[in-house]
């Protein structure tokens, strides 16, 4: 069992940065990959980026291709975003979520724990 808790979101003008942090806990996760998802108001939820705790491959959305940054710190249990040049485009709520390692990166139903999410809200 995995325990999952976003936080660092708020509000920020359009092109500045901001940076998420997921805190886990609980059982032993260093097999699992993580990831970051975002769902806006009547849109589904959708990728973000996604991280191994082992390290390897990251994954990103093309849509934050350039602007994002997912990290981790293993020693912490903490799974990081920073987001540069922010745009309207990005208010959504935040989720971060650990699933096998082995699945698809960017399916949301691959994924077995889940935070309870930040919201991001960027003005223009």
């Amino acid at each position: 069992q995995v325990q999952l808790v976003e936080s660092g979101g708020g509000l920020v003008q359009a092109g500045g940065p901001l940076r998420l942090s997921c805190l886990a806990s609980g059982r032993t996760f260093s097999r699992y990959a993580m990831g970051w998802f975002r769902q806006a108001p009547g849109k589904e939820r959708e990728f973000v980026a996604r991280i191994r705790w082992s390290g390897g491959i990251i994954y990103y959305a093309d849509s934050v291709k350039g602007r994002f940054t997912i990290s981790r710190d293993n020693a912490k249990n903490t799974l990081y975003l920073r987001m540069n040049s922010l745009k309207p485009e990005d208010t959504a709520v935040y989720y971060c979520a650990a699933g096998d390692a082995n699945s698809r990166y960017d399916d949301n139903t691959q994924y077995d724990y889940w935070g309870q999410g930040t919201q991001v809200t960027v003005s223009s």
